[in-house]
């Protein structure tokens, strides 16, 4: 069995056909369409049409609160105009296409994979947290993905970081740990014009070649990702976060969160270090598909509701 896989991103939909052995095929990427609805289910019905012959149907993850079981959108997400409360994407989409379709979060489709062919595999209790153009999570507790009576349990991303400034929008885990705002931090602290070439790529190349000002930035975001994961762990007793997104695949990422934690989360603890250490202490490990955790588990998704 083959199926088109599609992972929709803030910026970009991925796309590829893959199969039950995980094998991918004619792979690649779209501008997400920030306009309309239709515009963004015509974009996939597009990518899909040259592969409907060999394909048994559509597995999508995607941001917001996802209805797995009914293919409906219930809120949240982003670009936000494709998200309005109650809408039936997967129905709509499926009529287009005249296949089945199977939505599911982008977050908890990453925790699936890595619950059962990756990263969490055999762990009782754990969780991703997916670092892009916002931040995706999926919690996984008593060895089983955490949906919600509402589809929301995993939505970290709506934490927020300051109470004595609650009304800034800047101050939510979706912002303060993510891609988006590790650039407008570095643009700002190199001072560069609102115009200049800037993303992932450019930003790790300047980092991994020592660069203090890309070091210092970097740490503010590893440090900001590490405050959430201690908080995660304190609730939850966690016993590995594994992070997702293209840049899960950058060492520096994780060695500096490792080490940030050790030094700053336990060490230098508020209460004491000997404090810090009697609570648990999750193992920060890579997501072993990376930032293809999301399409993969999108497809289990598929496979186990046929």
């Amino acid at each position: 069995m083959k199926v088109m896989v599609f992972d929709v991103g803030g910026t970009e939909i991925k796309y590829s056909v893959m199969d039950e052995q995980l094998n991918r095929a004619d792979a690649g990427s779209v501008p997400t369409p920030d306009d309309t609805q239709e515009h963004f289910l015509a974009t996939l019905e597009a990518l899909y049409r040259p592969h409907a012959a060999e394909v048994d149907g559509i597995a999508m993850s995607l941001p917001g609160f996802i209805d797995a079981e009914h293919g409906i959108v219930r809120g949240g997400g982003a670009p936000s105009l494709l998200y309005n409360i109650g809408t039936p994407v997967g129905p709509r989409l499926a009529q287009r296409c005249g296949c089945r379709v199977f939505l599911e979060n982008d977050g908890k489709a990453a925790a699936i994979a890595e619950l059962q062919l990756g990263a969490l595999k055999g762990c009782t209790n754990g969780a991703v947290f997916i670092i892009g153009t916002g931040v995706g999570g999926g919690l996984v507790i008593n060895g089983q993905l955490v949906r919600g009576i509402h589809c929301t349990a995993g939505e970290y991303s709506y934490l927020h970081t300051n109470a004595d400034d609650w009304r800034n929008g800047d101050k939510t885990v979706a912002l303060q740990c993510s891609v988006t705002n590790l650039l407008r931090w570095y643009r700002a602290r190199k001072n560069l014009p609102e115009d200049a070439p800037l993303n992932g790529r450019i930003f790790f190349e300047a980092a991994n070649a020592g660069e203090p000002e890309a070091l210092e930035v970097l740490h503010r975001l590893c440090k900001a990702v590490d405050v959430q994961i201690y908080n995660l762990t304190v609730l939850l007793d966690l016993e590995v976060v594994a992070i997702g997104g293209g840049i899960s695949r950058q060492p520096l990422l994780l060695r500096m969160l490792n080490d940030i934690y050790e030094q700053e989360i336990i060490i230098g603890h508020p209460c004491s270090e000997e404090q810090a250490r009697s609570l648990p202490r999750p193992a920060i490990v890579p997501c072993h598909f990376h930032n293809e955790a999301n399409q993969v588990g999108a497809l289990l998704g598929y496979l186990k509701s046929c």
